[in-house]
């Protein structure tokens, strides 16, 4: 399992890395103001592939209009801070107008160099175009390399489906054993946090990647997203069960073979078939006399239409890519 300190640490070089190659290349040209080539990189570098090429695009196309509403204000007013005031004001309205958050303070500190030249001729336009360029350029290039991390989500998969077969093979114990220790969700509440990470990683993945197609392991963890949503409902039903009726014994084989056969490559179809056979094996035994067993084997028929719900979900996915 990665930790969260490399990560932390390698962003950390790209970004530094960036900014400095950055810097370098703008003070190789001798460009004024060469330190913010390097500003501008770190600014243009996002979480993901997708997010820093969107930025950097949006940023073109704001650095554009704020070069234009630059020269109409220093060309009207003349190169003193009223002139970069009322820059500042039309180009924040502008920027709000269109939601180009990002580009603001990128663009505004690069027009405020104008007010330093006291000029906004050829010469010093090209200079601040390639101190631009050059800090989105290295932004860019900077995240070119990021690529979907196959082993790291496959592992996360895994990890979750492990936890999944673990709650499933409780509740077949719980369902015989009302006194079953530390039976109190806090698995449940594992599942859920294992499931939203594998959902951010999932994410990211399809960030760092063009193919905009490739969504199997999105749809995935939302299906078990799903799934464990309906096994809480399960646990609740169960937790609540304090007699064994007759059919209590059918239901918990089947949560114990469900936590057996439970996995990615399974496409579900073999254990509905199976719930199907136990279903009418239910319906065909007698009803109890007890009032609380009655109470419980009722509960057992809702249980049995959750578990019913959890595994056609897994169909549903696996319809839905069938090659996978």
């Amino acid at each position: 399992m990665r930790t969260r300190g490399k990560e932390i640490l390698i962003n950390s070089l790209k970004i530094i890395s960036a900014s400095l190659i950055a810097i370098s290349l703008a003070m190789l040209l001798h460009l004024e103001f060469a330190v913010s080539a390097g500003i501008v990189a770190i600014l243009t570098i996002m979480p993901t592939k997708k997010e820093t090429i969107k930025t950097a695009a949006g940023r073109l196309f704001a650095f554009a209009v704020a070069l234009v509403i630059a020269f109409a204000c220093y060309t009207l007013i003349g190169f003193h801070i009223w002139a970069f005031v009322v820059f500042l004001v039309i180009y924040i309205i502008v920027c709000q107008i269109f939601g180009w958050y990002n580009a603001l303070t990128v663009c505004a500190m690069i027009m405020s160099h104008f007010l330093t030249f006291g000029d906004m001729g050829m010469k010093h336009i090209l200079n601040e175009v390639l101190i631009f360029v050059l800090g989105v350029g290295m932004g860019v290039l900077a995240n070119l390399h990021l690529r979907k991390d196959v082993n790291y989500i496959e592992q996360l998969k895994d990890e979750t489906d492990a936890q999944i077969k673990k709650i499933l093979a409780r509740m077949s114990e719980r369902i015989l054993d009302k006194d079953l220790s530390d039976y109190n969700g806090e698995c449940l509440h594992e599942l859920r946090k294992s499931i939203r990470h594998a959902k951010n990683v999932a994410d990211r993945n399809y960030n760092n990647q063009f193919r905009t197609t490739d969504v199997y392991d999105i749809e995935y963890i939302r299906m078990r997203d799903k799934q464990c949503m309906v096994l809480h409902e399960m646990y609740k039903i169960v937790r609540h069960i304090e007699t064994t009726p007759n059919t209590a014994h059918l239901i918990s084989d089947f949560l114990k073979y469900m936590a057996e056969t439970y996995h990615k490559d399974n496409d579900g179809k073999v254990t509905l078939e199976k719930f199907r056979e136990m279903d009418k094996e239910m319906k065909s035994r007698p009803l109890p006399v007890e009032r609380k067993e009655f109470e419980d084997r009722a509960m057992l028929f809702g249980l049995m239409r959750k578990i019913e719900e959890f595994v056609l979900l897994k169909i549903e996915f696996s319809e839905k890519f069938p090659t996978s």
